[in-house]
């Protein structure tokens, strides 16, 4: 069997990859291939521990691409999306790379499976389709009502999923997740911004009130998840992977500082982000009840295992940080 993963060299892509190769998803195993433009935010280190698999075949190209995108998807039984511009911030300051690859690239995508046949799709989204949530948890029913140019893109990709579906017959899974943390993430979203700038001596920027909150989903049982849709989710439908466990970003900022033996006075805050969502939260019982999906990593263990790695991978994020302006 042959499995296409888009935006496979990226944070999430590149575990479920990682994981894959490693045998983790039985169901999936065979061949890998890894289309990935290498953006900023694409690292081909993230692949370097299964880079020698013979396994494993990469493409550098972009999702947007036909003609790339024929040629990774030869021969291939299943394919799962990850590739998308996904930081907030930076959809705020320009949108057009968001609706070029989130949106265009997810047609090309879609339409190169639908013609060469591929038996199964997971398109991977998240939870800001959703827009604010002030009490309770969305279902996989309620309506969409982004916020963000990047939240935005995300929904118009979802619903030309549903569309390839419905009108071709395509079978097609949509996953959302909420905010997903853990090794290998890029040094701009809120956790590893954190941690290496703690790591260095420096303050951290939290956003307005910090009284956002966001349920947190380790990047294994994010996977997890997306594998299990792979494996037996039912065509046309949606799945929430979630973790279970919310915190306002006030008190995943001390939890943060406790690690990493600092205090109060390295907070620093910042102008609340343009049309920032108060709360996200996501009812993961469809997947649950219909997968056997559970978040197996609880918050604490996972924010301690993902500072131990930022502590010793500085070699990893360092050049990272001193290349692309962050925070």
């Amino acid at each position: 069997m042959r499995t296409l993963v888009t935006g496979g060299a990226g944070f999430v892509g590149s575990n479920f990859v990682r994981r894959l190769l490693q045998g983790a998803y039985p169901a999936l195993a065979g061949e890998v291939v890894v289309l990935d433009k290498l953006t900023y935010a694409g690292n081909l280190a993230n692949l370097a521990p299964v880079v020698a698999d013979p396994a494993l075949r990469f493409v550098r190209g972009d999702v947007g691409d036909p003609a790339v995108v024929r040629g990774a998807m030869a021969g291939v039984r299943t394919v799962v999306h990850f590739a998308a511009e996904s930081h907030v911030d930076r959809s705020i300051r320009d949108a057009a790379d968001f609706v070029r690859t989130n949106v265009l690239g997810t047609q090309v995508l879609l339409q190169a499976a639908l013609d060469a046949g591929v038996e199964r799709f997971v398109h991977v989204s998240t939870d800001e389709v959703y827009g604010s949530i002030e009490s309770g948890s969305w279902t996989e029913e309620s309506p969409l009502a982004p916020n963000s140019p990047y939240a935005a893109s995300k929904a118009a990709s979802d619903l030309l999923v549903r569309a390839y579906h419905r009108t071709h017959g395509l079978h097609a899974c949509v996953t959302r997740a909420s905010n997903t943390y853990g090794p290998y993430q890029y040094p701009e979203k809120l956790i590893p911004l954190f941690v290496t700038n703690l790591l260095d001596g420096l303050g951290v920027p939290l956003y307005g009130d910090g009284g956002n909150v966001r349920d947190w989903l380790h990047v294994d049982d994010h996977c997890r998840g997306i594998a299990l849709v792979a494996e037996r989710g039912r065509a046309g439908e949606v799945y929430h992977v979630a973790g279970g466990t919310e915190l306002d970003n006030r008190s995943l900022t001390r939890a943060l500082l406790d690690i990493l033996g600092a205090d109060e006075s390295m907070v620093r805050h910042v102008p609340d982000r343009e049309g920032h969502d108060r709360r996200y939260s996501l009812d993961f019982r469809k997947a649950a009840g219909e997968l056997g999906y559970r978040p197996s990593v609880r918050l604490a263990d996972g924010l301690a295992e993902t500072v131990r790695w930022y502590r010793e991978f500085r070699h990893w994020w360092a050049p990272l940080k001193g290349a692309t302006p962050v925070g």
